[in-house]
């Protein structure tokens, strides 16, 4: 998604849920972050945060709350069951509200269903915003009446818009290319970020994880990487740091006969290189050393 489209969709949460909200309130939010409050009581306000990352709305927002309540971090993690959309932030959105509404026995409000509405060309004003709520409302109850006659008509919606959410035809999904194996760890890094926000325990930057991810996408899916030149192993699964063994090198290179020696001696037929990564990335280079064998006379 471009910038402009992500901008769009937090100004539109904005217009809704402004610093004034009685419920849920956005407080400030930049490209790549989302601040909020959720009002329990009037006293008690629960400070969320969302990270976004350049590869949205391929890659999920990761939300974190400032609390240690495991009911709060169940809730959260029930957000990775919304995964597909364009508007992935909204409906992600509205999921978190709804979710703590009935975690803190509040009714739901019904400003939530405005994050069903396609984003608007222009900015919402509070005139607007009401029309749009009563529209919503009134197409709820003729559902209603409707009833049984519906059920059918429905299931034909349903079908139409699962062949709408198929990307269209030529479109590269983010994940073609790549093994099961490869997507599993990829989405044990991505669960494994979102319990360090979780835990407060975060290590790099939002902007060298998201490159880190691409960069390790884009290794899974190249074909010297599957024809087995090398291979990537993430250091105790830090994206931070990865052993990468290089495997074949220019058969008219001098390395080359000496791999061909060191697999005959020590059953080693690789180069293991290690690489360290800082969270200013790609602006800083990893930093490179040879773990093994020793190498000299080059």
């Amino acid at each position: 998604m471009s910038v402009s489209g992500l901008k769009a969709e937090l100004k539109f949460l904005e217009s809704i849920f402004d610093p004034n909200h009685e419920r849920f309130r956005i407080i400030d939010w930049k490209p790549d972050e989302l601040s909020c409050q959720f009002n329990v009581t009037g006293e008690k306000l629960l400070i969320i945060h969302c990270n976004i990352t350049e590869s949205y709305p391929s890659t999920p927002p990761i939300w974190f709350v400032d609390s240690d309540d495991p009911s709060l971090a169940e809730v959260l993690e029930r957000l990775e069951d919304v995964r597909k959309g364009s508007t992935l932030l909204l409906q992600q959105l509205k999921r978190l509200i709804c979710d703590l509404c009935r975690l803190y026995n509040l009714p739901q409000h019904p400003d939530v269903e405005m994050l069903d509405q396609p984003l608007p060309a222009g900015p919402i004003t509070q005139e607007r915003k009401h029309g749009l709520s009563d529209e919503v409302t009134s197409e709820e109850e003729e559902e209603e009446e409707m009833g049984e006659q519906d059920i059918d008509l429905d299931q034909d919606l349903d079908h139409y818009d699962m062949k709408e959410e198929e990307p269209a035809e030529g479109k590269k999904s983010e994940d073609d290319g790549i093994e099961k194996e490869n997507l599993a760890i990829l989405e044990k890094i991505r669960k494994n970020q979102r319990q360090d926000h979780l835990n407060g325990a975060v290590s790099g930057s939002v902007q060298a994880s998201d490159r880190l991810m691409k960069e390790l996408r884009e290794i899974y899916r190249s074909q010297s990487y599957k024809t087995g030149i090398y291979s990537v192993e993430l250091v105790s699964d830090s994206l931070y740091e990865w052993h990468v063994k290089l495997r074949t090198v220019d058969p008219d290179s001098p390395l080359h006969s000496d791999l061909q020696v060191l697999k005959e001696k020590e059953g080693v037929d690789y180069i293991l290189l290690n690489f360290s990564y800082k969270d200013n990335f790609p602006f800083d280079p990893p930093f490179v050393r040879v773990v093994s064998p020793v190498l000299s006379g080059g």
